[in-house]
């Protein structure tokens, strides 16, 4: 995050109105920028300061009066109108509108696609990598050595290489837990972003083209091939992601 990212943002965390995302995102930049540290004191110092006691007065009771009347008058004109309507609706209609309603209950019931769900836990568990400081099991370069560390650990062998010649060094390794399952994380580097690469078998799964998309400001991108179903994340802009994905599938 940048001060031009951070800016928009003050306000929003003085209110306590961010997700623990972006507020730890936001922390992390506020550590290291004394520019926008200051600014967000100035914000905190306003904040407080509209708080105090001796800027609000309580407004007279003929005052709520008159606004409360006409809202009395015009709820009880609501009201009529609604029941003029369900008597219309009564009959087909009203059976049409039912079926709608619980058409749109039975929507709401079976909630997110796997794939929009393994979108949320590949998510956080890159997320939980990189607050923990737990990003690998086995660090190395060495794709000899991280991938025999998987040996006993999963029911399958997953594929690992190294492109430090194309930009993209292997950092190592670990086990993680997805779609109900044990799965390989892969971690790589390019600059200063990390990205982990999540690999678990389908077999019966055909092979597919890669899929991009974006959750809680972070790239990813799917993709099956060779029996296994592959996750890319990371805060990596989509073209150089989309780059290591490239040179994963040319393996």
């Amino acid at each position: 995050m940048n001060c031009l990212e951070a800016k928009p943002l003050r306000d929003a965390y003085v209110d306590g109105e961010l997700d623990l995302i972006r507020s730890v995102d936001l922390e992390r930049h506020l550590s290291g920028c004394p520019a926008c540290s200051r600014a967000l004191e100035d914000v905190q110092v306003l904040t407080t300061a509209l708080k105090a006691q001796e800027l609000y007065f309580k407004a007279p009771a003929q005052l709520a009066r008159q606004i409360r009347a006409p809202l009395r008058l015009e709820q009880k004109r609501e009201t009529r109108t609604a029941v003029a309507w369900w008597g219309w609706l009564e009959g087909g209609l009203a059976t049409a509108a039912v079926a709608l309603v619980l058409a749109g209950i039975v929507a709401l019931w079976r909630g997110p696609s796997a794939n929009e769900r393994i979108a949320q836990e590949v998510t956080a568990s890159h997320i939980r990598s990189l607050m923990a400081e737990h990003k690998t099991d086995v660090t190395s370069s060495d794709q000899h050595t991280v991938k025999p560390w998987f040996d006993g650990k999963l029911d399958f062998a997953p594929p690992v290489q190294d492109f430090a010649a194309d930009g993209f060094p292997l950092v190592g390794g670990r086990l993680d837990y997805l779609h109900d399952r044990a799965v390989a994380a892969l971690v790589y580097q390019r600059h200063k972003h990390f990205i982990n690469v999540f690999i678990w078998p389908t077999p019966n799964a055909a092979s597919t083209q890669p899929r991009a998309a974006v959750r809680q400001g972070y790239n990813l991108i799917r993709w099956t091939q060779a029996g296994m179903a592959y996750w890319a994340v990371s805060d990596l802009n989509p073209a150089e992601l989309g780059t290591l994905v490239a040179l994963l599938r040319a393996k």
